[in-house]
């Protein structure tokens, strides 16, 4: 049967496309950028019919109607990431968080540790061959539709097509609805002072030849305008936004240097506005592939002079750092932190860095602190922890005993802290030096 046969075939509405989902089911949804809200507002209409459907997905954007109180019956979801959508369900126990690395995710789905019945995906409409892209966001959304037993297309025209490993062919999907719809922006934040002054410390242990790993953020965007003078910086990331655009135009971005992946910005998925879209679209430059490839900290030190950039909600002073939690309630999720971490540690020349602002809710409270907050969890463990970037420096943690560490991290907390964090660290035990000596 030709491709175009087959795609009429299976066309249909939205509505119809989501029949298939019945109760007891486990949903996975495209995330990020591509999260298919037409698919998930019909599933939503389908709230009284069904009972008990789990929705499984990363960082979704838009309104998430099923994790509404008023459909608790019939939905609930179960977070590999908690996007700000997410937050109030999970802090009132109406849905759920799985604590795991960004890299690892796949394999639940591979070994059927977690089986997929539906997989609810965003695509590209199909090149002439019968190839629909996953465009800007393949994470571990190509591996769960695969792994899926029924696979519904949402094909929009607006979806960019991008080149790696992004392709579905029409003949994969067992449902296809039509839309045309603008995708989800992600407008840069505008950097603080603090963060600029991080972004320029964090800059530092950027030398030419390096390749990035860079998130999403004040601070991400803040460093990229620091490495203008560079030569030969490669990306090798999970994500990218906009703010890489400048850096390719003036050919500081090239990838020369790699050793794997060279000549391409490797990444798992793009957020960020329409003209970042409009750049990755049809654009060779950058390949996408799966996290599990992406994430993979034996596949990330093979290229040398990895420099991982990530950031913290708190460090305390041993160099434990907390990124997925503030206290108990928890706010977005493992991600890649300590698969670039460990990918950059063991690349030859790599440093892993860790940013964070020195303080917290408008200067009053410290991020470098005697011990994390009650209920808080460790991302990045101690003895993970490479550099610690703030406004007030940079140090190394690395090799260096819990004294050490301790009085490294309060070279660069606020001064006003200090004093206060150099009298914990003797309650503590670890020095009987004089705050003078310790600071």
């Amino acid at each position: 049967m030709e491709w175009q046969t087959e795609y009429k075939r299976k066309l249909m509405s939205a509505d119809e496309a989501v029949r298939a989902v019945e109760s007891d089911m486990r949903v996975y949804a495209h995330a990020n950028a591509a999260f298919p809200l037409v698919l998930l507002e019909a599933l939503t209409r389908r709230a009284g019919q069904v009972r008990n459907v789990e929705i499984m997905h990363l960082l979704g954007f838009g309104e998430a109607f099923y994790n509404h109180p008023e459909f608790a019956d019939s939905f609930r979801h179960n977070a590999l990431f908690i996007g700000p959508n997410m937050r109030t369900a999970i802090a009132e126990g109406r849905a759920d968080y799985v604590p795991i690395h960004l890299g690892e995710i796949e394999n639940l789905f591979l070994d059927r540790s977690v089986e997929i019945d539906v997989a609810l995906m965003h695509v590209s409409a199909p090149d002439r061959h019968g190839y629909c892209s996953l465009g800007v966001s393949v994470e571990t959304s190509l591996t769960a539709a695969r792994c899926a037993r029924i696979r519904i297309a949402q094909v929009n025209n607006k979806m960019p097509r991008t080149f790696g490993n992004t392709f579905m062919h029409v003949s994969e999907f067992n449902a296809i609805v039509e839309c045309s719809q603008d995708l989800p922006e992600l407008i840069p934040e505008r950097a603080t002072e603090e963060q600029k002054l991080i972004a320029c410390n964090a800059a530092t242990l950027i030398e030419d030849g390096a390749c990035l790993q860079i998130g999403i953020g004040g601070i991400p965007n803040a460093i990229l305008p620091y490495l203008a003078n560079r030569k030969d910086l490669g990306i090798h990331t999970e994500t990218l936004t906009d703010s890489s655009i400048p850096l390719i135009e003036k050919g500081v971005i090239t990838g020369t240097k790699k050793q794997i992946n060279p000549h391409k910005i490797l990444l798992g998925f793009a957020m960020g506005t329409r003209e970042w879209y409009d750049y990755v679209d049809d654009n060779p430059l950058f390949e996408f592939q799966p996290n599990s490839y992406t994430n993979n900290p034996f596949v990330i030190a093979q290229n040398d002079n990895v420099v991982a950039i990530n950031s913290a909600v708190e460090i305390d002073l041993t160099g434990q750092v907390v990124s997925d939690s503030v206290g108990g309630r928890f706010i977005s999720g493992f991600g890649g932190q300590v698969d670039f971490i460990r990918g950059a540690a063991r690349s030859r020349g790599g440093r892993p860095v860790i940013t964070l602002c020195s303080t917290a809710k408008n200067g009053t409270v410290s991020r470098i602190v005697p011990q994390i907050k009650e209920g808080a969890g460790v991302v990045t463990t101690r003895a993970d922890v490479h550099y610690v970037v703030t406004e007030y420096g940079v140090v190394n943690l690395h090799g260096k005993n819990v004294r050490q560490r301790a009085e490294a991290l309060i070279q660069i907390a606020h001064p006003k802290f200090r004093e206060e964090l150099s009298e914990q660290m003797r309650r503590m035990g670890w020095t009987q030096r004089s705050v003078a000596d310790v600071t």
